[in-house]
């Protein structure tokens, strides 16, 4: 049985370590954190996380707990 993931934890890791795929492993996407780590030296995973962070800030609880579980 999975746990249900925190909608608030999932955004500030984005927010914060969005740039290494923190985010990414939190929510189960080994293979997008892996991608995340790969890059992370150039930047564009952080901006990526941060709209990333936002979005999930914005989503429903529903719409989240359907998406990401």
């Amino acid at each position: 049985m999975e746990k249900k993931k925190n909608k608030l934890a999932a955004a500030l890791l984005a927010i914060f370590l969005g740039g290494l795929g923190g985010h990414k492993f939190y929510l189960g996407q080994i293979g997008a954190g892996i991608l995340y780590l790969v890059f992370c030296w150039t930047g564009i995973p952080e901006i990526i996380g941060i709209v990333e962070g936002i979005i999930y800030l914005t989503m429903t609880d529903d719409a989240f707990a359907a998406k990401y579980g």
